[in-house]
């Protein structure tokens, strides 16, 4: 100790009295006030900083983006001198950003499966599910659209060829396909003593799905059930006495079957045989509400329950059955190919004889393909098409000759990949006007551009300031930009981590899958708010409003919300405002049995302020559970025993006041007074020293840091937008977008226009030869 305060005199005394060029004022800053731990001898936390020093921040590109992201957040240094950081955080951005701007190169960029399934809608206006179809794309740095984790495989490649196979094949009907069975299951772990969207009113559960017909035909609609396979009675009364499932095709009832009460699980109900036309159905199958009444007055109280006891979830209880899978066989006597969406969208023309087919077909091969390659097309283009669609008409007519060119377009790299041409090595170069449509639209789309897109990109006009944000405003305003809450924000605030979520039923007896799928909807519906009404980015951590469907309004409280439809309501609590308000974000931070103050901790460094804490030391305990006979603890307290360990004190210091503060939340997002008992301790100290005891001071202390937090989304962004890892070199572009969004309010559109107009989506750099800082 006493090594280390000489050092740090040491230090003060030496430093220089004025700074000069080869000193400025931050760096004497920084010898005062970091360099007294940070260095050759100390190196605390893996950082020498009087090394640091001696060069330029440039040269250290990783190092000096780290140091000064934290002291933004007031990690470092200890001192209380305002001055003395705003004089390093200003030196070291003044420095940094004044570096020439790197454009970056992106790997070879291929479609993922949410850009390939929506490419596919908006190019066939054909719902495909990718699915069944594809292998799930790998996660990069939280979101699955960046090249540098979009790698293609023998097994891909093949998988992408099967699917074009296919996909032509549905879109345009093929009546040589034999009789398949499509199944739809419903995990157990949903409750159905609710209605379901999409099923006729005057139901409960069951599923509604969009299935796509690829011939008219007669079809059997197959139905099974889950039942507690350790009786059919209860209470002396018999189960599912007197109920009835109803299949609709569009909304209107085909069949109408008794539920059998001495069924068991997996016994099978069917419908005759019901004639289909080919194209997509919404087919629903679901539970008639009025069956009689001794069942009825039997789950009368069970709909009140917390513990949704109708599928056996607690043993020997099950009130009601509930579907488990919908099976649709055929055809069992194909027809022909009535018209569909897709066919009419691919049709374009229809040959009145044979000599009229070759100047049809390329027609509507050409029309295709500049929407799939993203280009006006040549001949050579045309020609090679053609040349598919011959081979396929000699053996199948017409229609099979555009299946087959379309089955060319779709496994075509042209289709499936995002080509850009490059430029002199070492150097930026502008993108073309169609590269950057491509760009725009799989950016706020996550799908490929439309015909208006193309057309003014095929005239170089795209890149002009007032054209590109007339396109930029018009595409937001376009339902597809939901894809931004979907896709972007669900990813970056880890919303797919709710599917894992499994709190223990006993303990969170309210919660069941249905809830975490509104939860879900909750936050992205927050988030889609922000994009369409072009509001602050502020708002995302203190909105006055939220959205909630019955099931979530029920969980939280709320009065007066009926239906599967989602509105908005006012949130009248200040601890709910914004995310860290919402179930989704404290469910996915939780355990199954307890809140994780830790959990909660880091998702809000990481997520929220972009400073992800380091990785834990090697063979660390885990958190000392709760166990019977033994003096219960509560969470603050086995957390407080747990970072008594030196190893884990420095992290847990910035982690736990966070999650304390949110700890009057439960592991499902309810809000609570006490935790096993003892009365909850939200008091402590956020990391920069202000005082915190629950959610509304948290808010507050977080948006001290307000800069922080939107230099880490318009980073995020930016990944995002552009498709490919950052790197440090790319932080002054960062820095530049949140300062002229700042301009404009913060609001969401301003972000999205200085992303767009950035040099790193704009335009890009050939590393081959690289040069330069």
């Amino acid at each position: 100790m006493l090594c280390r305060v000489f050092l740090v005199l040491l230090f003060v005394c030496v430093a220089p009295a004025a700074p000069n060029q080869t000193n400025p004022i931050w760096k004497l800053s920084m010898r005062q006030n970091c360099v007294g731990c940070h260095n050759d001898r100390l190196h605390s936390g893996g950082v020498n900083l009087a090394k640091f020093l001696t060069q330029a921040p440039s040269a250290n590109r990783e190092l000096a983006e780290k140091v000064l992201r934290q002291v933004e957040l007031g990690l470092m240094p200890p001192t209380q001198n305002y001055a003395k950081k705003a004089n390093i955080i200003n030196g070291l951005r003044a420095s940094l950003d004044s570096a020439p701007l790197s454009a970056g190169a992106p790997p070879l960029h291929r479609l993922n499966r949410s850009q390939y399934a929506n490419s596919i809608r908006d190019l066939l206006g054909l719902e495909i599910d990718v699915s069944a179809m594809l292998p799930p794309d790998d996660l990069t740095r939280g979101f699955d659209n960046l090249a540098d984790g979009l790698t293609i495989s023998p097994t891909l490649v093949e998988a992408l060829v099967r699917a074009a196979g296919k996909i032509s094949r549905a879109a345009l009907g093929d009546t040589s396909t034999g009789r398949q069975q499509s199944t739809y299951s419903i995990p157990r772990v949903i409750s159905q003593t609710r209605h379901v969207e999409g099923t006729p009113f005057g139901t409960r559960g069951g599923t509604a799905v969009e299935h796509l017909f690829q011939v008219d035909g007669d079809y059997v609609f197959k139905l099974h059930f889950y039942f507690h396979q350790m009786g059919t009675t209860l209470f002396g009364r018999t189960l599912g006495k007197g109920q009835k499932i109803e299949v609709s095709i569009d909304g209107k009832r085909h069949a109408l079957l008794d539920i059998d009460p001495a069924m068991k699980q997996f016994d099978e109900l069917k419908t005759p045989p019901l004639w289909v036309s080919a194209g997509p159905h919404r087919i629903a199958a679901a539970f008639l509400k009025d069956f009689d009444g001794a069942v009825e007055d039997l789950i009368s109280p069970v709909e009140q329950a917390l513990v949704d006891v109708n599928v056996a979830n607690i043993p020997g209880i099950t009130a009601l059955p509930h579907l488990h899978d919908l099976i649709i066989d055929g055809p069992l006597k194909a027809g022909g190919v009535s018209e569909t969406p897709a066919r009419q969208r691919i049709l374009s023309c229809r040959p009145e004889n044979e000599s009229a087919e070759l100047g049809c077909a390329k027609q509507i091969l050409k029309q295709l393909a500049v929407k799939a390659y993203r280009r006006p097309i040549g001949e050579g283009d045309v020609d090679r098409l053609l040349s598919q669609f011959q081979a396929g008409r000699n053996n199948g007519g017409f229609e099979a000759g555009i299946q087959a060119g379309l089955q060319a377009i779709l496994s075509n790299p042209e289709f499936l990949i995002r080509f850009e041409k490059g430029g002199l090595p070492g150097r930026n170069y502008r993108i073309s006007d169609l590269e950057l449509a491509t760009r725009l639209s799989y950016f706020l789309w996550s799908s490929t551009p439309d015909e208006e897109l193309i057309s003014i990109a095929s005239r170089g006009l795209l890149h002009e300031p007032k054209r590109l944000e007339a396109q930029v405003r018009r595409m937001l305003a376009d339902p597809r930009a939901d894809t931004l809450s979907t896709n972007f924000a669900s990813q970056w605030l880890t919303l797919q981590n709710l599917t894992h979520a499994l709190p223990d039923p006993l303990l969170f007896p309210n919660f069941d899958r249905n809830v975490a799928q509104s939860m879900r909807r909750e936050t992205e519906l927050l988030f889609d708010s922000i994009v369409r009404e072009d509001r602050n980015l502020l708002d995302l951590l203190n909105a006055d409003y939220t959205h909630v469907d019955e099931r979530l309004a029920k969980h939280y409280g709320i009065p007066n919300i009926l239906g599967n439809r989602f509105r908005r309501v006012p949130v009248t609590e200040d601890a709910r405002r914004g995310l860290l308000g919402h179930g989704s974000i404290l469910t996915l931070t939780s355990v199954a049995n307890r809140t994780s103050p830790v959990l909660r901790g880091k998702w809000v460094l990481e997520t929220i302020l972009g400073t992800p804490p380091p990785p834990p030391p090697p063979n660390i305990p885990a958190l000392k559970e709760v166990v019977e006979n033994v003096r219960r603890q509560s969470v603050r307290e086995r957390l407080e025993e747990h970072r008594a360990n030196p190893a884990c004190a420095s992290c847990h210091r910035l982690m736990d006041p966070i999650g304390f503060a949110l700890d009057n939340y439960d592991a499902v997002g309810l809000w609570r007074q006490k935790d096993l008992g003892f009365p909850l301790d939200t008091k402590s100290k956020f990391f920069d020293g202000t005082p915190v005891d629950g959610p509304v001071s948290l808010r507050a202390a977080i948006l001290r840091h307000s800069d922080v937090f939107l230099e880490n989304f318009a980073e995020r962004l930016l990944s995002y937008g552009s498709g490919r890892v950052l790197t440090p070199k790319d932080m002054p572009v960062v820095r530049a977008i949140a300062r002229d969004a700042a301009l404009a309010g913060n609001r969401f559109s301003a972000f999205v226009m200085a992303t767009v107009t950035s040099v790193p989506f704009q335009m890009r750099r050939d590393e081959t030869n690289p040069k330069g800082d």
